[in-house]
């Protein structure tokens, strides 16, 4: 199989179930998005050498995938071999955050992104997740996809959260609290 197709030199590609679209399409958007994440994440478990913390990278990139078809189907395609994100998805997520800051201090301040390789990365992965989020969010308001999309988008996003903190402390390196007087145009 070639890598190339030439298909999509006129700007247009294909979804799941073979509908040609734009790739600027909201939708291309936002799977391509979910790509871009998965492709971080991939960076971050490079630099990690943590295996509690590679193992769920590790399955956080196989729900990507999911996510990523979920998103290049419409919601409404009879294409039934589509894998879905599902509730069971966003209560996994929702039990790793609640294990992982169980092991952390409270936050009482803002945490500013950074810290170790890993942590870092992951700090980084949350932004792309967010920016991701805002793409489905689009598509969710006009139906096109499922209510558990954005959702586990949501969740994801505070998960990487509380892991890159968790990878700090894993790795012994202090989060950098953001201090409002030390900022430009404050005194100190």
């Amino acid at each position: 199989m070639k890598i190339y197709t030439k298909t999509g030199d006129k700007g247009e590609t294909s979804l799941f179930g073979g509908e040609r679209v734009s790739k600027d399409e909201v939708r291309i958007e936002a799977f391509g998005t979910v790509d871009e994440l998965n492709s971080i994440i991939g960076t971050a478990r490079a630099f990690n050498e943590n295996e509690e913390i590679d193992s769920i990278l590790a399955r956080i990139q196989d729900n990507l995938f999911v996510l990523g078809a979920d998103l290049a189907t419409p919601v409404n395609s009879r294409n039934a071999s589509v894998p879905r994100i599902s509730a069971g998805n966003i209560s996994s997520i929702e039990r790793a955050i609640d294990q992982l800051e169980s092991k952390l201090d409270p936050l009482k301040s803002f945490v500013l992104p950074g810290g170790s390789r890993p942590a870092s990365l992951l700090h980084f992965a949350r932004t792309v997740c967010r920016r991701a989020e805002r793409r489905a969010v689009t598509l969710w308001k006009k139906g096109e996809i499922s209510d558990e999309a954005t959702i586990y988008l949501n969740r994801l996003s505070d998960f990487l959260f509380v892991l890159a903190r968790y990878a700090n402390k894993t790795a012994g390196v202090a989060e950098t609290i953001w201090n409002t007087r030390t900022g430009p145009g404050s005194k100190s």
